[in-house]
């Protein structure tokens, strides 16, 4: 509608002049109904009372454009307030309440991979999930209720279902945790129409938009907004979901002018979460770089844990304006992120670890 005001004022000023050489020569004073192209009659009556003033065709037509625009505007406030866009129904009402969803699908994404799609309560529910935060899922496995918190890679754009994607520890597979893990090994169990328990949000982190991040020192404390401009990420296995979710919500909006750098650890090329989507990311604000305990040959990425050398050539440098987020394996985030970001120069108000 906006787009036509310029021709409606235009036509409005056009025949106010010739309402002036009316006035000037009787025998134009007799004057046709003005329609204005299909929107509504504007009488010569009315448009006369712009004779009065002695102005060039230009003032006139701004004029007009100022008092349809605040015509627009007037009736656009009207519907706003008396009739509000209905709000998307929210799944996750009360951060400490159970809320039981069921499976509906299992895509196999690799050899330990899988993509779990829950149902929400209705088709326009959403999970109602902040970016940043994360959810709890929970079960009795043996007898023994087990915990475990993840992050969905679907978001609240995404309406009627949420999206996790797990990697299954295995039984016997890893020497160092023989068992494998409880809640991959219960999800992969899973058939289709089977429950599971879900809470939250949960999380110190909250992404508002725009380089504008709420953070609280703990759970107890009131969030710390900080401002960026240059974000960085430091995520290893599982830990891109977070990363992720954060990625996507800039990336979308385009006046959004944070520019994200990800480094990206693994023990293989094959143990890669997600790295289709992150390689077709065509975006001026979002660079990737990883690297692999086991690289494969030609392999064009680094190898080996994350180094002071990886941060120093693939993160934003150390600057007020700059937060370096990390999520990964305990120890990678205290025996190579930490120390590596220390000696860089990062203060502890740049990083912060999910």
């Amino acid at each position: 509608m906006l787009r036509s005001f310029d021709t409606i004022s235009d036509t409005i000023a056009s025949n106010v002049f010739m309402l002036r050489e009316a006035s000037l020569r009787p025998s134009l004073r007799v004057l046709p109904k003005v329609i204005l192209r299909r929107h509504f009659p504007v009488t010569v009556s009315v448009v006369s009372l712009y004779c009065t003033f002695d102005c060039g065709r230009r003032k006139m037509a701004s004029i007009v454009r100022y008092i349809f625009k605040s015509i627009h505007d007037a009736i656009s406030a009207f519907f706003r307030f008396f009739f509000p866009k209905k709000q998307p129904a929210i799944t996750l009402k009360d951060p400490n309440v159970k809320y039981a969803l069921k499976l509906i699908d299992k895509e196999i994404v690799s050899h330990d991979t899988r993509k779990f799609k829950f149902a929400l309560e209705s088709k326009d529910h959403i999970l109602g999930l902040p970016i940043g935060q994360h959810i709890y899922l929970s079960a009795r496995i043996n007898g023994e209720l087990v915990v475990r918190p993840y992050t969905p890679v679907s978001s609240d754009d995404d309406k009627g279902y949420v999206d996790l994607v797990i990697k299954i520890y295995y039984k016997d597979v890893n020497p160092k945790f023989p068992e494998g893990g409880k809640m991959s090994q219960y999800l992969e169990s899973l058939r289709i129409g089977d429950c599971i328990d879900f809470r939250g949000p949960s999380g110190l982190l909250v992404y508002k938009g725009k380089g504008k991040f709420a953070i609280r020192p703990d759970k107890k404390s009131e969030p710390e907004i900080k401002m960026i401009k240059h974000l960085g990420m430091i995520a290893g296995g599982t830990g891109i979901t977070p990363m992720l979710q954060i990625i996507r919500a800039i990336l979308k909006d385009r006046e959004d002018k944070t520019t994200c750098n990800l480094l990206f650890a693994n023990q293989s090329d094959k143990d890669i979460l997600l790295r289709t989507e992150l390689d077709e990311i065509d975006d001026e604000r979002f660079k990737v770089w990883y690297t692999l305990d086991k690289a494969p040959k030609d392999w064009e990425y680094s190898e080996g844990f994350v180094n002071e050398e990886m941060i120093r050539d693939n993160l934003p440098p150390p600057g007020e304006d700059t937060l370096i987020l990390m999520c990964g394996p305990p120890p990678m985030i205290q025996y190579a992120c930490n120390p590596n970001l220390e000696k860089l120069k990062y203060d502890k108000s740049m990083t912060f670890t999910f």
